[in-house]
């Protein structure tokens, strides 16, 4: 008899995931497959994310056939939506949700409909072990992605949250600013991984230059025209790379520094895509600070298995 639980489905931007946790809280699968972006481009199109979607769900759900060959889902969970407010909308859901509702009604179990970035919230609750700590307080989070950079004052709302903007990014987003110097750079979209690889091997000083911030806010369009400076300069890559990170994690030290200031003591949650990099965290890491691990802090379905599942237990 196939054990019962919940599946998550997310179609971002750039990646169409699913996910499983079990009735007691366990994830047992986080699976993914990234959208494919040409080379030398630093992004898609809406349209080709739906597309892409649309054929990477079959592909994604063949590599899941061992999981429901073990488990049957009491629910299904989708990101229907960017936010959790009216008018937030993004075509590359669609595909998700449409294959949510199917399969839902084909099983005849629930489809219940979540924001992306409560996904990412619960994510990084479930992975960094802060769940008992904060799940019905009060906390701040971070969601620091190629398509946002905000701070987020998040309280509980039945099963869910309620989220209020309290800071972000008043231009280009963090993960855009890393993704467009590393493609100038000849890596390959989305750069992360490869920019933090390069600035790894940089072997000078750390960079203590800092950002714009203010009242919680920071402005990060220049970090893009001093690296591209300086790469016309002649700078190794490593180096611009260095820079580029370093920069990041003084603008995302110096918002902390506001939240706390505004908030004192309040606990602080990072998750999205940029916080996967292993040097932000170094540079953010204290007391009352959670971080999602890197496979829960990119973009995952696991966070919307887990809401799914308090929402149907009522827990």
């Amino acid at each position: 008899m196939r054990e019962p639980c919940f599946l998550g489905i997310d179609t971002s931007n750039y990646t169409t995931s699913l996910a499983f946790c079990t009735e007691g809280g366990e994830t047992v699968a986080n699976l993914k497959l990234p959208l494919p972006v040409k080379e030398g481009e630093r992004g898609l199109r809406q349209s080709d994310a739906v597309f892409l979607h649309t054929k990477n769900l079959p592909v994604l759900f063949e590599s899941a056939r061992p999981f429901f060959e073990r488990y049957r889902p009491l629910a299904i969970g989708v990101s229907a939506y960017p936010r959790t407010q009216e008018g937030s909308y993004m075509p590359c859901f669609l595909a998700g949700v449409a294959t949510a509702k199917a399969l839902a009604v084909s099983h005849g179990i629930p489809c219940l409909e979540f924001s992306h970035q409560n996904g990412h919230i619960m994510a990084a609750l479930v992975s960094s072990g802060a769940c008992d700590r904060l799940l019905d307080r009060e906390f701040a989070a971070f969601h620091v992605s190629g398509g946002t950079t905000e701070v987020l004052l998040v309280r509980p709302s039945g099963r869910d949250f309620r989220c209020e903007i309290i800071g972000g990014t008043l231009d280009i987003n963090a993960g855009q600013a890393i993704d467009r110097v590393g493609v100038a750079l000849g890596l390959s979209f989305p750069c992360g991984a490869a920019l933090e690889k390069l600035a790894l091997a940089y072997e000078g000083k750390p960079f203590t230059k800092k950002g714009c911030v203010k009242d919680g806010y920071c402005n990060l369009s220049g970090l893009e025209n001093m690296a591209l400076d300086m790469q016309n300069k002649g700078v190794a890559k490593e180096e611009i790379a260095a820079f580029v990170l370093y920069f990041v994690g003084w603008t995302l030290m110096e918002m902390t520094a506001s939240v706390r200031e505004k908030y004192p003591s309040i606990p602080i949650v990072y998750s999205g895509g940029v916080m996967s990099c292993s040097i932000l965290k170094q540079m953010l890491a204290g007391d009352g600070r959670y971080f999602a691990e890197p496979a829960f802090s990119s973009d995952n379905a696991a966070g919307i298995a887990h809401l799914t599942r308090r929402n149907f237990l009522n827990i």
